[in-house]
């Protein structure tokens, strides 16, 4: 073999071998490598929902043993019932003047988005307020205006002044009654009328007695009016103000009384007959369920009014001295006022003078209890104002 061959066949060989590298490396062309797989991530909570800021005002101190003590006991049942889906705030002592508009405007302008007033002088303020804050729902305690925004809720007291009246009646000795009252508006009047037709029903012989103090909560007042009237011959106190004042003149001087609004027995033990009692926690939380489900609304004719049926008044911490035969026809009043077989309104119902307001066998619709304006016959005098 020449070296012309050798040198060519080398060459041949040398080309082959770069050919095959080539082939192989096109064949085992390599992939990048795969990235690592992500490890799944929780999804993140969804945001709590800012609580419902709730504020009250009330008229007197949270003290005082009746009315503002009771709205507070319904705040409070508030906290209990929806925990932090809501925060509550009250402010009070707050007079049924222009200072209810300044404490109602500046709720709102702290953020509260359900407003309740608790006393019947607020209502020409809170809708004033009610229409510069639409964004806000407003409740209005005793009242009869409604708004947009603004609706009204009422306790039927009258039911528990008149199961007083039935105990009253059967305990007095000289069958005069005395009630200290505070306003002279048709509330007021209601149970004025209910606690002396329940006495009637224990005892015919009954007469009631009322001084005005022109005051929902004045101890000094109360305490002045509740002694001229048992100067005056009552031997059984009532009242429509809210402070324990008229208990505690009863038992410094040996009569008997009744607490109202909330159990005032602590008061004045040996003077105490029973406690009528209004329990605002059922309708507070149903005002503020809607609140927080949107299903609240407001309106002309959007008031409640609430009793017994739905656990809104009750007579409670009953003296033992009381007979057996009044507790068992208590049982049956109440009975009657929760099954809608009781009526106190019903007819015939005359007033003093002598004229029937409530026909025989009438039951008197809500309106006409809402503009009550007479006292029924057994209570002396004249209502204030009145024509």
């Amino acid at each position: 073999m020449t070296d012309l061959q050798k040198r060519s066949l080398l060459k041949a060989a040398a080309l082959t071998a770069v050919a095959a590298a080539a082939l192989v490396g096109c064949g085992k062309k390599e992939e990048p490598a795969p990235a690592p797989a992500l490890a799944p991530t929780a999804s993140a909570p969804a945001p709590k929902p800012a609580p419902l800021k709730i504020a009250f005002a009330y008229v007197g101190p949270v003290g005082d043993g009746g009315w503002t003590f009771a709205h507070d006991n319904g705040r409070k049942a508030l906290e209990k019932e929806f925990g932090d889906k809501i925060s509550t705030s009250f402010v009070e002592n707050v007079p049924e003047s222009a200072d209810a508009e300044r404490v109602l405007r500046d709720m709102a302008g702290q953020g509260n988005k359900l407003i309740f007033g608790t006393t019947f002088g607020y209502m020409e303020p809170m809708l004033k307020v009610a229409a510069d804050n639409t964004g806000v729902k407003f409740e209005h305690a005793t009242g009869y205006k409604q708004a947009a925004n603004m609706r009204t809720y009422d306790s039927r007291t009258y039911e528990g002044a008149y199961m007083a009246g039935v105990i009253a009646g059967k305990m007095t000795k000289t069958n005069t009654l005395g009630v200290v009252g505070s306003i002279p508006i048709p509330e007021v009047i209601r149970n004025i009328n209910a606690f002396t037709l329940g006495a009637q029903s224990s005892n015919p012989k009954v007469k009631t007695k009322v001084v005005w103090v022109n005051g929902w909560f004045d101890p000094p007042k109360e305490t002045e009016a509740a002694t001229s009237l048992i100067n005056g011959g009552a031997d059984v106190l009532f009242q429509n103000t809210d402070s324990p004042a008229v208990l505690k003149t009863a038992e410094a001087k040996g009569k008997r009384a009744f607490g109202w609004d909330s159990d005032m027995t602590a008061y004045g033990p040996k003077a105490h007959l029973a406690s009528a009692v209004i329990n605002w926690g059922p309708y507070y939380i149903k005002a503020t369920k809607e609140a927080l489900d949107g299903s609240w609304k407001a309106g002309a004719g959007s008031h409640s009014w609430w009793g017994v049926k739905e656990g809104a008044i009750d007579i409670v911490s009953i003296a033992e001295d009381v007979p057996a035969e009044t507790k068992a026809k208590l049982d049956e009043v109440k009975k009657g006022l929760a099954d809608g077989s009781f009526a106190i309104w019903k007819g015939p119902i005359a007033d003093n003078t002598g004229k029937v307001q409530i026909a025989k066998d009438t039951v008197a619709d809500d309106k006409f209890l809402g503009g009550l304006n007479f006292y029924v016959k057994g209570v002396e005098g004249k209502v204030p104002g009145a024509k």
